[in-house]
């Protein structure tokens, strides 16, 4: 059972083997020392096809949770690089927001109580004015849906220029101001983009929902060892003292479904808590 006293940090679904079932993956989750999962959505067929499943097909994922004690709290909704909900062309973007409804129905189901959304009106099409007043237009429709069911709504920054630092989330927050939409900042792309770590988290100090721990190098926003990048963690969790966030962290990595993805996960949640510990965090 997670304890509410703790700073809960999770882990990414991706770091661990996709040939696991349920109880599989919620059980290493629980032996490498995690206190729950956010399980993405991406643009793989399989995962997008669990928001779809029938009531029956739930039972396992829910029996996995109950059974292990391990909570699924937030969902990395990153298939919208696929259907992105600022396309130009109307069936790609309506096809976006089906998506994002079916998330915020299987977010009630499962008790998650966070949706990470990308930063991106387009992802494998040119970004325009058109594209972008879309993607705002359809963000406010989003988002009182997550309104109506409870859900945050909280936007990464990403690899791409349209919303690559904390502070343009904020543009957005201010316009919908709503509750139900947050930031969910990567402290990885922070230092990709050679941002100053202190300004862009101050900024949106008082949205933070949940924040994603990866390492990565200039440029470079994936599948970078821990303790490999340019990431300062200490430095990281120094400000965020400051600036008084105690919520909780998802380590994210990529198996790749390679054979050392649990000494890694073990590695990388250690690594962490040391680095809190030399913030004097806790």
């Amino acid at each position: 059972m997670m304890n509410i006293n703790k700073i809960p940090i999770g882990i990414y679904e991706k770091a661990l083997s996709s040939k696991l079932d349920w109880m599989e993956k919620l059980t290493i989750c629980s032996v490498c020392g995690y206190d729950f999962l956010e399980i993405c959505i991406d643009e793989c067929e399989d995962r997008l096809e669990r928001l779809y499943w029938d009531k029956s097909q739930k039972i396992e994922l829910k029996d996995a949770m109950k059974r292990t004690e391990i909570p699924i709290l937030s969902m990395c909704l990153s298939v919208h690089r696929k259907y992105p909900i600022g396309s130009g062309l109307i069936e790609i973007r309506e096809k976006g927001m089906e998506i994002m409804e079916k998330a915020i129905q299987f977010s009630i189901d499962f008790g998650i109580r966070v949706i990470q959304i990308a930063g991106y009106d387009v992802y494998y099409s040119e970004s325009t004015e058109e594209t972008k007043k879309i993607f705002k237009e359809n963000l406010f429709k989003a988002t009182e849906l997550a309104r109506k069911a409870n859900v945050v709504l909280a936007i990464e920054n990403m690899d791409t220029i349209f919303i690559n630092t904390p502070t343009k989330i904020m543009d957005y927050i201010e316009e919908i101001k709503s509750p139900f939409l947050q930031c969910y900042p990567d402290v990885g792309n922070i230092s990709a983009w050679h941002l100053n770590m202190e300004e862009e988290l101050g900024a949106i100090q008082k949205h933070i929902v949940g924040m994603h721990l990866k390492d990565t190098i200039e440029q470079v926003f994936r599948r970078i060892d821990f303790g490999k990048g340019i990431v300062d963690f200490e430095e990281a969790f120094k400000i965020l003292n400051k600036i008084s966030y105690k919520g909780p962290f998802v380590i994210e990595m990529w198996s790749d479904d390679n054979d050392d993805y649990v000494e890694k996960m073990i590695y990388a949640r250690r690594m962490i808590e040391e680095k809190m510990k030399l913030a004097c965090y806790y």
